[in-house]
């Protein structure tokens, strides 16, 4: 009978670290996991979860420690002879949690995730045509048009920006869907659509101010003096159509702070009755999933870590 052999004994510590690194599916880890109680140990040794979780979300990487609710260790506690036995408990608490938002944050069903419509940068009919008409799926409430505009320019390049709360300052977005608005009492019926569009997530700046006493019409600054955005998508050309329109992310996004920017960049249609040109969305949908209440997040101020 031949000798069983564990290639982890003959490789270079630093070559297995650059295989394991190949390893990108969180069921696949679990499988390396299993393995053998010594691939476990170079799993924890090496922090292969976080690792893996580092590549999907760059985010993380301002976190500064994680904390398990039911286990919190007294780091100032350590006794003399057990500082291993502890450093082993804290690299186990990351295995876990790190595995464990490695397939939350990917084996999920999308949601609409939008809690509340913060802000917009304009508003040329508050309230009847304010940002919070956008999160009604009907085209009409009550008899009318339900849609957000803006005030109209005379520059087609001015953008425009809305500002929404979503469900969870923990969600992992993959999906952005907006719906133009077409002005059927007008002659000739426009859409009024923007060229592209870009979105952003963050916190904000303050962590007293999660954006429910922010108005609803317009903010009294610009929203980077609110927000701190810390993913920024590429920019997705806009069709002139009046259907929903899917804008999907190249990869998911872990939003942390649960603020999303939806930038509105460029003018395409005119109004015939002023000259100006104006963007009016009828519907904003964000998908993707919060992972409450399985993880909350602190952010720290002012240094911005997690």
């Amino acid at each position: 009978m031949e000798a069983c052999m564990d290639f982890l004994d003959r490789l270079d510590p630093d070559i297995l670290l650059k295989i394991f690194t190949y390893v990108d599916d969180p069921y696949d880890l679990v499988r390396v996991s299993s393995v053998s109680r010594s691939w476990r140990h170079f799993v924890i040794a090496n922090g292969l979860w976080k690792q893996l979780c580092l590549r999907k979300f760059s985010q993380l990487s301002r976190v500064t420690h994680v904390v398990e609710l039911n286990q919190c260790w007294a780091v100032g506690a350590v006794e003399v002879g057990s500082t291993y036995l502890k450093e082993w408990e804290y690299l186990e608490r990351d295995d876990r949690a790190y595995a464990l938002l490695a397939r939350a944050s990917t084996t999920f069903i999308d949601r609409d995730c939008i809690s509340k419509a913060i802000s917009a940068s304009s508003t040329d009919n508050y309230p009847q045509e304010s940002i919070y008409n956008t999160l009604h799926p009907a085209n009409n409430v009550r008899g009318r048009a339900s849609y957000w505009s803006s005030k109209g320019q005379s520059n087609p390049a001015v953008p425009e920006t809305l500002v929404y709360k979503l469900v969870d300052d923990f969600c992992v977005i993959t999906e952005i869907n907006l719906r133009p608005f077409q002005v059927y009492f007008h002659e000739g019926l426009p859409i009024y659509s923007a060229k592209s569009v870009r979105f952003r997530m963050g916190h904000p700046k303050s962590p007293t101010d999660s954006g429910n006493d922010l108005p609803g019409y317009s903010l009294p600054d610009s929203a980077d003096d609110k927000f701190v955005w810390t993913y920024t998508s590429q920019e997705f050309p806009m069709a002139q159509e009046s259907h929903l329109q899917k804008f999907r992310l190249p990869e998911p996004v872990l939003c942390v702070g649960g603020i999303l920017q939806i930038e509105l960049l460029g003018r395409v249609q005119r109004c015939e009755i002023d000259g100006l040109y104006y963007i009016c969305i009828s519907l904003v949908q964000v998908l993707g999933r919060p992972l409450s209440p399985a993880f909350g997040v602190e952010i720290l101020e002012p240094c911005g870590k997690f």
